[in-house]
């Protein structure tokens, strides 16, 4: 903001960089829970160890969760004053 970035541009560029994070993040644990369901299926009961509904479940909660990690953070930070930021270093 220093530099004459809006907050809205700031924060757009977070939330595009996270949700890239938060996507492969969700990829590789989908791919690798999948295997392991195969370890800790003698341990479910009730559920398939491999049910569809639990793992977009699970999914679209790590999603929302990881959205709001970078949302929160980003706008208190594009609130401070940027000559504040800038003397407090």
């Amino acid at each position: 903001m220093a530099l004459g970035a809006q907050s809205t541009q700031i924060l757009s560029l977070v939330v595009k960089k996270g949700v890239r994070l938060i996507l492969c993040g969700i990829l590789i644990g989908l791919f690798a829970s999948y295997f392991v369901t195969r370890l800790l299926s003698s341990q479910i009961w009730g559920i398939s160890a491999t049910d569809p509904s639990t793992f977009g479940t699970i999914a679209f909660l790590v999603f929302f969760v990881g959205i709001l990690a970078c949302i929160v953070p980003t706008r208190r930070a594009t609130r401070i004053e940027p000559v504040v930021a800038l003397r407090h270093e």
